[in-house]
């Protein structure tokens, strides 16, 4: 028995001494990055464009102006630009036409309502260019279109024209 006594004995210092020694759980840190790329985006078909539409006129009319609208929506402060084709029938931005079969009204297209020759909204981009600049703002936003007939005096009929617009971010 007296061999076994040593062993009961250092059984117990060691268990009441691992109990009472105030061992702490040990911890570790580290870091980690959290991140996103945003790219920057544009739509001009977010709501449908609303068209430039000239109505009904007389033929003796001249200057009739009416006006549509794309809608863009771009990441906001994203820089873009706006171009207006020739339509079906121009063969550059100063000679659209609608057309009836072989019949054609040549018509214009503007950045500005006050329609000027330095307003025609074209396809040209970098200097001397007559695209539509403008900046993102996340929400969707109208951009007008300034059209105008300058004469009507021409044979009666429906006439028409599409447009295709690119937008450029």
């Amino acid at each position: 028995m007296n061999r076994l006594r040593p062993l009961a004995i250092a059984a117990i210092a060691f268990a009441t001494g691992s109990a009472g020694s105030g061992v702490q759980a040990a911890t570790a840190t580290n870091t980690f990055n959290v991140r996103i790329t945003i790219t920057a985006a544009c739509n001009i078909t977010t709501t449908a464009p609303t068209d430039v539409n000239f109505g009904t006129q007389p033929s003796t009319a001249t200057n009739v102006d009416n006006q549509g609208a794309l809608n863009v929506n771009c990441t906001p402060l994203a820089p873009y630009t706006i171009a207006l084709d020739n339509g079906q029938n121009g063969t550059d931005a100063n000679s659209r036409k609608m057309s009836n079969g072989t019949a054609l009204v040549p018509y214009q297209l503007y950045r500005a309502a006050t329609r000027t020759s330095a307003d025609v909204w074209g396809s040209t981009t970098g200097t001397g260019g007559n695209v539509f600049s403008g900046t993102g703002t996340g929400v969707s936003v109208p951009i007008p279109v300034f059209g105008r007939v300058p004469s009507t005096n021409f044979a009666a009929g429906s006439y028409t024209d599409t447009i295709t617009a690119t937008i450029t971010y």
